[in-house]
């Protein structure tokens, strides 16, 4: 009866230690959906080069690539701190040419120009609706090259993703051009 009680208390521990690493992992990975996890390298290593592009539109890149690693927090800008996909547009822009942009995505769109897919070049801006409107712009990243951009993730922090992926296929508004 002893080893009973004894198997009955480690069972309930390890009960309660398993719900509690579930619930640390749903809280880890949860957050808001306003992008997708990083799905550009599919978990081997890539060199991202910056592609063609105006002078300033390549510093842009370059400036945004800098970001990669930094944790997602809703509202900040803070490089290595915290920030969220409209924070790192608007301080990349603000640090590198100058420009304050709208704080969030949906009003940086209005703020560009309107680009066709082949007009794409480094610097410029991508935009998607990831929210519950799906006419609606909620997410915003930096172009790196024709397909990759940077972007803040809600689960990853700033990471680069492909936009030719299904998911940012689907969730595509259009890409814009800052006047510089």
């Amino acid at each position: 009866m002893h080893n009973t009680i004894i198997n009955r208390n480690l069972t309930s521990r390890h009960a309660a230690l398993i719900i509690a690493l579930l619930a640390s992992i749903s809280f880890l990975l949860g957050g808001c959906h306003s992008s997708k996890p990083n799905d550009s390298g599919k978990g081997r290593e890539q060199t991202i080069h910056v592609g063609k592009g105006s002078k300033l539109g390549r510093r842009i890149a370059e400036e945004a690539m800098t970001w990669i690693g930094t944790p997602y927090k809703y509202a900040g800008t803070e490089k290595g701190k915290g920030t969220d996909c409209s924070g790192m547009v608007l301080r990349v822009y603000e640090d590198i040419a100058g420009l304050k942009l709208p704080r969030n995505s949906a009003h940086q769109a209005e703020f560009c120009k309107p680009l066709r897919s082949d007009e794409v070049e480094a610097g410029d801006l991508v935009f998607f609706a990831t929210g519950s409107d799906p006419s609606k712009v909620s997410h915003v990243g930096i172009m790196v090259d024709d397909r990759q951009f940077v972007h803040a993730s809600t689960r990853k922090g700033v990471v680069v993703s492909d936009v030719t992926t299904d998911y940012y296929t689907r969730k595509f508004m259009m890409y814009g051009r800052v006047s510089r």
